[in-house]
Protein backbone atom coordinates (compact mmCIF):
# COMPACT_ATOMS: atom_id res chain seq x y z
CA UNK A 1 0.00 0.00 0.00
CA UNK A 2 1.17 3.64 -0.95
CA UNK A 3 2.12 6.33 1.56
CA UNK A 4 -0.42 9.17 2.02
CA UNK A 5 0.78 11.93 0.82
CA UNK A 6 -1.32 14.35 3.27
CA UNK A 7 -1.23 17.41 1.54
CA UNK A 8 -1.92 15.55 -1.46
CA UNK A 9 -4.94 14.11 0.30
CA UNK A 10 -6.23 17.44 1.53
CA UNK A 11 -6.42 19.11 -1.82
CA UNK A 12 -7.64 15.99 -3.61
CA UNK A 13 -10.78 16.00 -0.84
CA UNK A 14 -11.53 19.71 -0.86
CA UNK A 15 -11.58 19.14 -5.20
CA UNK A 16 -13.91 16.34 -4.67
CA UNK A 17 -16.01 18.38 -2.50
CA UNK A 18 -16.31 21.46 -4.95
CA UNK A 19 -17.63 19.14 -7.94
CA UNK A 20 -19.53 21.25 -10.37
CA UNK A 21 -23.19 20.07 -11.36
CA UNK A 22 -21.94 18.26 -14.55
CA UNK A 23 -19.05 16.67 -12.68
CA UNK A 24 -21.32 15.04 -10.14
CA UNK A 25 -23.89 13.69 -12.43
CA UNK A 26 -20.78 12.17 -14.37
CA UNK A 27 -19.51 10.65 -11.53
CA UNK A 28 -22.90 8.80 -10.35
CA UNK A 29 -22.25 7.01 -13.41
CA UNK A 30 -18.61 6.07 -13.13
CA UNK A 31 -18.70 5.30 -9.62
CA UNK A 32 -18.28 2.18 -8.46
CA UNK A 33 -17.76 0.46 -11.47
CA UNK A 34 -21.18 1.50 -13.31
CA UNK A 35 -19.39 1.69 -16.79
CA UNK A 36 -19.08 -2.04 -18.19
CA UNK A 37 -17.08 -2.48 -14.69
CA UNK A 38 -13.92 -0.16 -15.34
CA UNK A 39 -12.83 1.18 -11.77
CA UNK A 40 -12.74 5.23 -11.57
CA UNK A 41 -11.49 7.79 -9.30
CA UNK A 42 -12.04 11.42 -8.89
CA UNK A 43 -9.57 13.81 -8.54
CA UNK A 44 -6.48 11.59 -8.74
CA UNK A 45 -3.17 13.23 -8.59
CA UNK A 46 -0.59 12.91 -11.77
CA UNK A 47 2.30 14.68 -11.12
CA UNK A 48 1.06 18.60 -9.52
CA UNK A 49 -2.05 18.34 -11.70
CA UNK A 50 -5.58 16.81 -10.82
CA UNK A 51 -7.18 14.60 -13.25
CA UNK A 52 -11.52 15.11 -12.93
CA UNK A 53 -12.05 11.28 -12.99
CA UNK A 54 -9.01 8.67 -14.02
CA UNK A 55 -9.36 5.01 -14.82
CA UNK A 56 -6.05 3.71 -13.62
CA UNK A 57 -6.61 0.38 -15.27
CA UNK A 58 -6.82 2.10 -18.46
CA UNK A 59 -4.47 4.61 -17.79
CA UNK A 60 -7.52 7.36 -18.88
CA UNK A 61 -8.09 10.92 -17.89
CA UNK A 62 -11.46 12.57 -18.28
CA UNK A 63 -12.03 16.10 -17.89
CA UNK A 64 -15.06 18.56 -17.38
CA UNK A 65 -14.53 21.53 -18.11
CA UNK A 66 -16.74 25.02 -18.61
CA UNK A 67 -16.07 27.55 -21.35
CA UNK A 68 -13.66 28.78 -19.34
CA UNK A 69 -11.71 25.99 -20.43
CA UNK A 70 -11.64 27.29 -24.62
CA UNK A 71 -8.41 27.42 -25.91
CA UNK A 72 -7.19 27.57 -22.14
CA UNK A 73 -2.98 27.08 -22.72
CA UNK A 74 -2.60 25.72 -19.22
CA UNK A 75 -4.78 22.54 -19.86
CA UNK A 76 -2.81 22.17 -22.96
CA UNK A 77 0.21 22.17 -21.14
CA UNK A 78 -1.44 19.91 -18.55
CA UNK A 79 -2.59 17.51 -21.11
CA UNK A 80 0.64 17.23 -22.64
CA UNK A 81 2.53 16.22 -19.32
CA UNK A 82 -0.47 13.66 -18.67
CA UNK A 83 0.47 12.51 -22.11
CA UNK A 84 3.58 12.59 -21.35
CA UNK A 85 3.64 10.26 -18.40
CA UNK A 86 1.58 7.50 -20.04
CA UNK A 87 -2.32 8.89 -19.30
CA UNK A 88 -4.51 9.66 -22.25
CA UNK A 89 -6.76 12.37 -21.71
CA UNK A 90 -10.44 12.93 -22.64
CA UNK A 91 -12.33 16.80 -22.32
CA UNK A 92 -15.99 16.75 -22.57
CA UNK A 93 -17.71 20.43 -21.81
CA UNK A 94 -19.72 20.43 -18.61
CA UNK A 95 -23.26 21.23 -21.22
CA UNK A 96 -22.71 17.80 -22.91
CA UNK A 97 -22.29 15.54 -19.48
CA UNK A 98 -25.69 17.53 -18.53
CA UNK A 99 -27.24 17.46 -21.60
CA UNK A 100 -26.02 13.99 -23.69
CA UNK A 101 -24.72 11.87 -20.57
CA UNK A 102 -25.48 8.85 -22.46
CA UNK A 103 -23.25 9.99 -25.79
CA UNK A 104 -20.38 11.20 -23.16
CA UNK A 105 -20.27 7.42 -21.49
CA UNK A 106 -20.57 5.64 -24.94
CA UNK A 107 -17.64 7.83 -25.67
CA UNK A 108 -15.39 7.25 -22.46
CA UNK A 109 -16.28 3.30 -23.60
CA UNK A 110 -15.00 3.72 -27.04
CA UNK A 111 -11.74 5.64 -25.42
CA UNK A 112 -11.09 2.73 -23.30
CA UNK A 113 -11.84 0.15 -26.03
CA UNK A 114 -9.15 1.50 -28.22
CA UNK A 115 -11.74 2.81 -30.50
CA UNK A 116 -11.33 6.79 -30.71
CA UNK A 117 -8.27 8.14 -33.31
CA UNK A 118 -5.41 9.20 -31.24
CA UNK A 119 -5.56 13.00 -31.90
CA UNK A 120 -9.05 14.33 -31.80
CA UNK A 121 -9.84 17.92 -31.67
CA UNK A 122 -13.07 19.72 -32.31
CA UNK A 123 -15.47 22.16 -30.82
CA UNK A 124 -17.36 19.63 -28.30
CA UNK A 125 -14.36 17.11 -27.58
CA UNK A 126 -10.28 17.08 -27.40
CA UNK A 127 -9.15 13.38 -27.23
CA UNK A 128 -5.00 12.83 -26.99
CA UNK A 129 -4.15 9.03 -26.48
CA UNK A 130 -1.07 8.47 -24.88
CA UNK A 131 1.93 6.15 -25.97
CA UNK A 132 0.45 2.41 -26.03
CA UNK A 133 -3.31 3.66 -26.36
CA UNK A 134 -5.35 0.83 -27.32
CA UNK A 135 -3.22 -1.61 -25.11
CA UNK A 136 -3.27 -0.74 -21.77
CA UNK A 137 -6.81 -2.08 -20.41
CA UNK A 138 -8.27 -5.63 -20.80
Amino acid sequence: MRGPEIETTKRARRLRQSDNDAESALWLELRGRRLNGHKFVRQFPIGSYFADFACRECQLVVEVDGSQHADNKYDQIRDRFMVSNDWSVIRFWNVDVLKGREEVLETILAAIEGRLEHCIETHDLRFIAARGYGETCP
